[in-house]
């Protein structure tokens, strides 16, 4: 998907990542909230996943499932699938298991 840009907004116990294309001012969403398990292990609540209709269909929210899968990846968290389009992601993609919580 050409020039798609996705950061990460992250306010310690909430956060969100965005998806941005150059062409339209509409952001796609994924939120997340922290929680902590009782062996102390961080975790991101993946929350709701929200792309707006105009900028639809063209696989962006998918794109920020990966984003938060990639970041759980690096910075050491794992990732509680609770938004119905993340838990389906996660049932299409196996090779996701190391990070789910």
């Amino acid at each position: 998907m050409n020039g798609l840009t996705i950061t990460q907004i992250d306010h310690g116990e909430q956060g969100e990542y965005r998806a941005h294309l150059p062409d339209s001012d509409y952001i796609g969403r994924l939120t997340w909230t922290l929680h902590i398990d009782k062996n102390g292990v961080k975790q991101r609540r993946a929350n709701t996943t929200q792309v707006p209709e105009p900028i639809g269909g063209r696989g962006i929210a998918g794109k920020l499932v990966e984003a938060m899968v990639d970041d759980a990846r690096d910075k050491g968290f794992k990732i509680v699938p609770a938004c119905s389009y993340v838990v389906a992601k996660f049932d299409k993609t196996p090779e996701w298991a190391d990070v789910k919580a």
